[in-house]
């Protein structure tokens, strides 16, 4: 097993409390249902082939393009067309750190790993959520796929962050919330942890870097003895 280098984490839902629940009290915020907002997000993708939520992510529009977007998509489901403002606003006024996840980050740190974050984000939102954790002091890499111009899973994203950070793919844990991101990466070599809770994320990683420094321990005692210049 080659030697575990960096720690890599996704930021919402990981980091963060769940993002359902900001999902659903933006909804709550318009007065339309989960299930209008699929729909509408839906039908936002099939009329124009682009979905918008992974346009906003890959900042090719902006929040309040999309937010008139999905108010148009809307109004068919609901009867009229809803205003949305500030959503990043109502988004992020219900998230919260998760301690638990943001502790396993600095005892990495702490024991050596390099850590780095890759997250699927909002442009406009980056001074929101850059002031929900000590980043700069957490991570030495920040991969943003409003910055980058592509979204997890697509492996180009996964390929920016490994290029960035120098290191193969087998040398790097990969933690998200969300299966189908874990699946991008792990189809590149990289150790995928799917974050469920965060006593089980945490002890994925540990068993993980454990099992890496394990590994190195066994190949170094197995090799033989240098032989001794008479």
């Amino acid at each position: 097993m080659t030697r575990i280098e960096m720690v890599i984490s996704d930021f919402g839902g990981v980091l963060t409390t769940p993002l359902a629940e900001s999902f659903m009290a933006m909804q709550e915020s318009v007065g339309i249902s989960p299930k209008s907002f699929g729909l509408a997000l839906r039908d936002a993708h099939a009329q124009s082939g682009e979905h918008p939520l992974h346009e906003l992510e890959c900042g090719r529009i902006t929040e309040r393009e999309f937010a008139d977007r999905l108010s148009r998509a809307l109004e068919p489901h609901v009867g009229h067309r809803p205003v949305i403002e500030e959503f990043g606003q109502t988004f992020f006024r219900a998230l919260d750190p998760n301690p638990g996840m943001l502790d396993l980050i600095r005892e990495v740190r702490r024991d050596g790993y390099r850590t780095a974050l890759l997250t699927n984000n909002v442009r406009e939102w980056e001074p929101k959520w850059r002031s929900m954790i000590p980043v700069d002091e957490l991570f030495e890499e920040v991969v943003d796929s409003a910055f980058v111009g592509c979204r997890k899973p697509d492996p180009r994203i996964y390929e920016i962050t490994l290029e960035r950070v120098g290191l193969p793919p087998e040398a790097c844990v990969f933690i998200d919330d969300i299966e189908v991101n874990c699946d991008g990466a792990a189809a590149l070599g990289m150790n995928a942890v799917h974050f469920r809770e965060t006593a089980q994320a945490r002890a994925d990683v540990r068993t993980l870097l454990e099992a890496s420094g394990k590994g190195v321990r066994e190949r170094t005692a197995e090799r033989p003895a240098a032989r001794q210049q008479p």
